[in-house]
């Protein structure tokens, strides 16, 4: 019984090593590296989106503050598509 369990053990070890080791090299292969890189590829621009979004809009904010603190909103109408009736 104690040489089933070791056996066992062993193969169970044996196809966990093999399995993790396919899964590598696959990663090596020319296929891989590309599925990696337009991975890579796809969340920069997506990060370089969102920052430009988040710029954006701090901006805007930060406009309307200075507008507010020189009493210039009180003035001004929002043109027809401007981005006050853009958001």
């Amino acid at each position: 019984m104690k040489r089933l369990f070791w056996t066992g053990l062993g193969v169970a070890a044996g196809v966990m090593v093999t399995r993790k080791a396919s899964r590598a090299l696959e990663q090596l292969t020319p296929a891989g590296i590309s599925d990696r890189l337009a991975e890579s590829i796809t969340d920069l621009g997506d990060a370089i989106r969102q920052f430009g979004m988040d710029v954006r809009e701090a901006m805007w904010d930060r406009e309307d503050e200075i507008r507010d603190a020189f009493g210039l909103n009180d003035d001004l109408e929002p043109e027809p598509g401007s981005r006050a009736t853009a958001r």
